[in-house]
Parts: C-alpha cells; structure tokens; sequence
C-alpha cells in the first residue's frame, strides 16, 4: 500500500491497527504447531503401580490426545515429583528446568510455581486434582496441549519427563516426546 506524504500518518494508523488486529486474530496458536510425538509410561515399581494405559490417539494430522491409565494398589502419603524438560540435541540435554516438588503440599497449596505452571496445562484432563492419599484409578483423559496454555518455546524437539517417587522410591516415570515448529513467515 504506497501512501502519499501528506497522509503518512493516517497510512501508518492504518498499517499499525492492521498488524496488531492481524495479531490478535492470528494468535500464538496459529503461528505455532505443537505436537506430541511419543508417550511411554513405566512402573518401577509394579507392585505398587500397575499402568493400564499409556498412548497416544492421533485425532487429526497435527493433533494427538494423551491418555494415561494406571492404577496405585496401595495408598501413597508421601509423593514427590521432578518434571524435567530436555531439548534435542546430539541426544536429549537439560533445557529449560528440572524441579521437584512435595505433591502432597503443592495440592493443598500451590507454591511453586514452575509446577503450577505444568499442572495448570493438564489439570482439566486428570483425576490427580486432589490431595494425598492417591489410590486407586488415576487417570490423564485427552489430553491435548494448546499453545495458549503453554510458555513460549522455540523450534526443536523436546522429551518432558515426570517422575513420581512413592516413600522415597521412584515408582512412575512417564516421558512425553514433543516437537514445536513455529511459523515464522
């Protein structure tokens, strides 16, 4: 679009109103593919946790549902839990963080926020939303992630591991392999 000197102002409004309504139309979650590409789910402990269900259910080409099944035999009172995210590269290296926390403190009152952050994306598709004990079903339905729920990550392949750990024993570790291709153009 040329514009003459003497409306310059009134083009760059224009242009300016233009980009910015193009970018709230055109938010992050156009602009930006996530994509689970793997799940595996262990029990280290199989005496403890047995996993009914762990996969991935492709739903359309560049959107897959989680579903995690399990089910804990015995009442667990004193779980903690480290969620690391590595990157690709040359193999998968630490990225961004790798925390751990008390879970039965962190439901009763949610004071970390780097885990408030992970369980805020799939709180809406779990049973785990309740305090300790955890026994019995617990279940991740359909989980599908948004960008819009996520911080923003660059272009890569990524590996998310959590790993629960029962009176002080690991007992479940779940990775989840996902890439983000953002659109830049």
């Amino acid at each position: 679009m040329a514009c003459e000197i003497k409306y310059t102002i009134f083009c760059n409004y224009l242009l300016q109103s233009g980009l910015l309504l193009l970018m709230l139309n055109n938010n992050v979650t156009n602009g930006t593919i996530f994509k689970l590409t793997n799940a595996v789910c262990e029990s280290h402990n199989k005496s403890w946790v047995e996993i009914n269900q762990c996969r991935l259910k492709a739903v359309q080409r560049n959107k897959a549902i989680l579903n995690i099944n399990l089910y804990i035999l015995y009442p667990a009172y004193d779980i903690k839990a480290r969620a690391q995210i590595l990157t690709k590269a040359n193999g998968y290296k630490p990225w961004l963080f790798d925390v751990t926390v008390d879970v039965c403190k962190f439901m009763r009152k949610n004071n970390n926020p780097t885990f408030k952050l992970i369980f805020d994306n799939f709180k809406n598709f779990t049973t785990l939303n309740h305090t300790c004990p955890y026994y019995g079903n617990q279940i991740v339905k359909d989980y599908y992630p948004t960008v819009n729920r996520l911080i923003k990550f660059p272009t890569a392949d990524y590996l998310f591991i959590l790993t629960f750990i029962f009176h002080k024993q690991k007992t479940i570790e779940v990775k989840v392999y996902f890439s983000i291709v953002e659109d830049l153009i």
